[in-house]
């Protein structure tokens, strides 16, 4: 799952990187309104955690700008400015939580779990798919009660392919889910390719298949 910090504070966008790294996110950050408006038009997220208060600008009308856009990341506004009129602003262009600071790292990564289950998983803390269950929350994933180890990447496809379940997904998206922003450094997709090999050999005896769609992408398929 990918996440998005905005957040103009060095200290705090820190501590809630290495928060949400050591719980096996992929996370970006930006620390100004431009940076974060450019992020936001050009890769997508799972969740994005805002600061409303940038600056060089509203992070509201970044807010705007995300919803103007036809985007659905999740939107978590953390923000010193606790005020009833901010978070109802932020509630009503489409925010879909508000945290107040100071708050405890553990709550940011709880809230942050909460959206996402709600968003991506109709709020079921197990996803059940046929054979295969994955609880998001211990990145567990089960086939025929039998546990399946995935290194992080593997799992990150697999979480990719199945919120997209049934639809193509391309190369370049799923790679630059998965890698972020560092993917411009590769000049090819075979690192895809041979994690993609290793989670198909894993996942054999699923109830779904992974389809290459040559020269195009993946999609996975429910049988």
């Amino acid at each position: 799952m990918k996440v998005l910090i905005i957040e103009d504070e060095p200290e705090m966008l820190d501590n809630m990187r290495r928060t949400l790294e050591r719980e096996h996110y992929q996370v970006e950050t930006a620390s100004d309104y431009e940076t974060a408006s450019n992020k936001m038009g050009v890769y997508e997220y799972d969740c994005i955690l805002l600061d409303i208060t940038l600056p060089d600008g509203d992070g509201l009308e970044l807010l705007k700008q995300l919803k103007n856009n036809g985007k659905n990341e999740g939107v978590i506004i953390v923000s010193a400015k606790d005020s009833l009129d901010d978070r109802l602003k932020g509630l009503n262009l489409g925010a879909d939580d508000y945290l107040p600071k100071p708050f405890h790292m553990a709550e940011l990564h709880a809230r942050v779990n909460a959206v996402l289950r709600r968003l991506n998983f109709k709020g079921q803390q197990l996803l059940e798919l046929g054979n295969v269950s994955i609880n998001p929350e211990n990145r567990e994933v089960v086939v025929d009660n039998t546990p399946i180890d995935l290194n992080r990447k593997e799992y990150d496809i697999l979480m990719y392919l199945v919120t997209n379940k049934n639809r193509l997904v391309t190369k370049a998206a799923l790679a630059e889910h998965v890698w972020g922003d560092h993917i411009d450094q590769s000049d090819s997709f075979d690192f895809i390719y041979s994690q993609i090999k290793n989670l198909r050999k894993k996942m054999e005896h699923s109830s779904f298949t992974i389809e290459a769609v040559y020269g195009v992408g993946y999609k996975l398929n429910l049988d």
